[in-house]
């Protein structure tokens, strides 16, 4: 009788806390969800350090990861032709609770062939901790023709 007892008291406290849990930021699960296609953000003005190498054409997915500290953000670019290279997620500064990155590479040295996407598909991620993740409601990847975002 005991133990019954303690294992419904049990289920019920487990019931109750999964709906506090729910909209928490503490639940990884409710981090972001899927990405969807959306414009690309708006442009910002070169610098003097500005970056040379020029945006992926197209950006294919984009997933956002939990991990302990924070999340990986991991993106899947197309660029026109084999062997581009030097691929790198480069943050804008965060505006509005949204975190942009610009999806960069470098292009190959000399004439490379075109060939079939999966062969010409890179995949980038970089690692983004917690403290930023609070100021975060969106996260986005963009490229030349298209972007991608995930929200919480």
């Amino acid at each position: 009788m005991k133990r019954s007892l303690l294992a419904a008291m049990a289920v019920v406290l487990l019931v109750s806390a999964c709906s506090a849990m729910r909209t928490s930021k503490l639940n990884p699960f409710n981090w972001f969800g899927r990405s969807q296609a959306t414009g690309t953000a708006a442009v910002v003005l070169p610098g003097p350090e500005a970056d040379a190498r020029p945006l992926v054409e197209q950006v294919l997915s984009l997933a956002v990861e939990a991990m302990p500290g924070g999340a990986i953000v991991r993106a899947t670019g197309l660029p026109p032709t084999q062997g581009w290279w030097d691929a790198e997620l480069a943050a804008l500064p965060i505006t509005d609770g949204k975190l942009v990155y610009d999806f960069r590479l470098l292009a190959p040295p000399q004439p490379a062939a075109v060939s079939t996407q999966r062969s010409r598909e890179v995949t980038v991620a970089v690692f983004v901790p917690t403290m930023t993740l609070d100021e975060v409601n969106s996260i986005t990847v963009q490229g030349a023709q298209n972007a991608r975002t995930s929200r919480r």
